[in-house]
């Protein structure tokens, strides 16, 4: 059995620990609000975005058409999609299982020839590749430190100019989506090339009216489009890495109370035992005493 110093240095150790977990799981539900509402009004938006998308790059222009022209699939361009700092449960490691299984399921040949590249973005996302030898991209890994639309904007041109000069054949994005605190979707998707819109009743078509014309519409909307889509995907992988970590701190918080609750039944236990023991010697001596 422990002595009652090292249990009584125990219950100190966690209650020190039970006090971070509270104070990470404030700052993660202070982080979770803004996110959510970014990520909420965000997403009508983004919807109709991808929709255009999806309309116009039917539409193949001279010149423009490389957004949706499919090519033989040789070079592989993966967005995984991270977070910065651990302590946030499965989050990272879902993304990282996603990304490695797509590789092995799909690009398993490419990645054979190491012409499946990743471009990470989070430090845990850049770490882990790095670490597995896989051809890594870091230009935009920290890119969570100043989110913003503008710096999201950049990425995703990096991206479209690699794509347009034939740098990679296809592209597609590894992200968790926000479903709620506790509950976050895996989402594998291909941002290049756009594919085209699957028109399941006549109703659903759309005809555009096109001004000034076709071509300067085109040109504008579809890169537009494809960095506000980017731009969903982190705000939803933000969002979804506050409820994770916020989620992981409550049950870290619920662990240490239960945790105390042992260690200070086995410290009662201990105290409880070294006073029977001191009781018991008194009695011995003076029995002893009294037999002398």
């Amino acid at each position: 059995m422990a002595s009652l110093k090292e249990v009584k240095s125990r219950i100190s150790s966690v209650m020190s620990t039970q006090q971070i977990t509270k104070a990470m799981k404030m700052v993660a539900a202070a982080k979770l609000r803004k996110s959510q509402e970014r990520i909420i009004q965000m997403r009508p938006f983004a919807k109709k975005m991808n929709s255009l998308l999806h309309n116009l790059s039917a539409a193949q222009t001279d010149g423009q058409d490389w957004y949706s022209a499919a090519r033989e699939e040789n070079k592989i361009l993966i967005v995984a999609i991270s977070s910065d700092r651990g302590l946030c449960g499965s989050f990272n490691s879902s993304v990282f299982k996603a990304t490695i299984k797509l590789i092995e399921e799909k690009y398993q040949l490419q990645n054979q020839k190491k012409k499946v590249t990743i471009f990470p973005i989070g430090k845990k996302s850049a770490e882990f590749f790095t670490k597995r030898n896989f051809p890594v991209i870091k230009d935009y890994a920290t890119i969570f430190q100043d989110l913003s639309f503008e710096k999201v904007s950049e990425a995703a041109q990096f991206l479209m100019d690699h794509f347009h000069t034939g740098e990679f054949d296809k592209i597609e994005i590894v992200f968790n989506e926000f479903k709620n605190v506790a509950t976050q979707i895996l989402r594998t998707e291909q941002w290049l090339p756009v594919l085209p819109t699957v028109v399941e009743k006549k109703a659903e078509e759309t005809d555009y009216i096109y001004q000034p014309n076709r071509e300067e519409i085109i040109s504008g909307l579809i890169p537009k489009s494809l960095k506000v889509q980017l731009f969903k995907a982190l705000l939803e992988s933000s969002a979804s890495e506050n409820g994770a970590r916020m989620t992981a701190m409550d049950k870290a918080t619920e662990n240490a109370g239960e945790l105390l609750k042992d260690l200070r039944l086995t410290y009662n236990r201990t105290r409880q035992a070294a006073i029977t023991k001191e009781i018991l010697e008194i009695v011995a001596g003076a029995e002893a005493l009294k037999s002398a």
